[in-house]
């Protein structure tokens, strides 16, 4: 058995866009060693992980990889790159003799525990549950995705999901329109199509087509017009993409049962973290027809720490090799 508190660990957390990679002592993420990769500059994970080890002293015991796309038996492919990762290469690049591959939904999931309150915000504050009650991980940013939590014994175990390409679900007029409209321009829409930066701008471009209005902006320029209040149908589009999202949470609650507390992550999720309650998140979620009230159990935090990734690949090693 290792003693994890000397164990020594590479954690990276590699996206559509950026790859951190940083050193741990135990379950504890050594902030001063963490550092950000462009993924546009190396040609592979391996590439970036030679890159940070060749600047390291210490060969890591154990290395973990939280990948932005599904992982099976040990090998992921990233959803908006194509890059593959598997754990001999990574093993190879860093010389770990344990090798853990996660999407990065399930790293999340496994830092929740190691999450403080300054990182936490609370949306919905539900009732309280016991310390084994389920919970949930939502992340809404370049992609959705979403993990169920669970407590057994010492161990968390948290099973891979792709929840962000479940087929979007409508309940009126307007939002059949919007998925006439995506599917006609898109494909099938999934979760992802409207709940992602790309499917902000899609739902802000479907609503100036609705309006016979030329005005593409970006999501951080919708999302600029929404704070300053300066442009009505980036104002909708928020609406339409806040209600979206209450109403995946909820259908995700009534799923997975995360009577533990609902935590919601990614970059686009913190934009949004000011309008929504504004804009109708709360009553989206409890639209659940005869079970409204049973909504009400269900407590909803967002989670404002870059480096929950980084922290929860640490902690899952420690408890691998504990």
């Amino acid at each position: 058995m290792t003693n994890t508190t000397t164990l020594t660990a590479l954690v990276a957390d590699l996206g559509g866009t950026n790859t951190r990679v940083a050193l741990t002592d135990g379950a504890k993420v050594r902030t001063d060693t963490i550092k950000r990769f462009r993924n546009a500059e190396h040609p592979d994970l391996l590439s970036v992980l030679r890159a940070y080890m060749a600047e390291q002293t210490v060969v890591p015991d154990a290395a973990c990889v939280a990948m932005a796309g599904p992982v099976r038996d040990g090998v992921g492919e990233l959803t908006n790159l194509s890059w593959t990762v598997d754990r001999a290469s990574v093993a190879e690049a860093t010389g770990a003799g344990t090798v853990a591959v996660l999407n990065d939904l399930q790293a999340q999931g496994h830092a929740l525990d190691l999450l403080t309150s300054d990182v936490l915000q609370t949306i919905l504050p539900g009732q309280a549950a016991g310390d084994h009650a389920a919970r949930l991980v939502i992340g809404v940013g370049t992609g959705m995705n979403a993990a169920a939590v669970y407590r057994l014994g010492d161990r968390t175990l948290v099973p891979p999901s792709e929840a962000g390409h479940v087929s979007l679900p409508a309940q009126n007029a307007d939002e059949l329109r919007l998925l006439d409209w995506i599917a006609r321009k898109h494909g099938t829409p999934g979760f992802e199509d409207v709940l992602s930066g790309r499917g902000f701008e899609r739902v802000y471009e479907w609503l100036c087509d609705e309006a016979g209005v030329d005005a593409p902006l970006d999501a951080g320029g919708i999302m600029q017009a929404v704070n300053e209040g300066s442009n009505q149908i980036a104002e909708d589009a928020a609406r339409v993409f806040i209600r979206m999202m209450g109403r995946a949470a909820g259908n995700l609650a009534l799923v997975h049962l995360p009577f533990g507390g609902i935590y919601l992550i990614g970059g686009v999720a913190r934009h949004f973290a000011p309008h929504l309650l504004r804009l109708g998140f709360q009553d989206a979620f409890y639209d659940k027809g005869r079970f409204s009230d049973f909504m009400e159990q269900f407590p909803v935090h967002l989670v404002d720490d870059d480096y929950a990734a980084l922290t929860g690949s640490a902690a899952h090693l420690s408890e691998l090799m504990g």
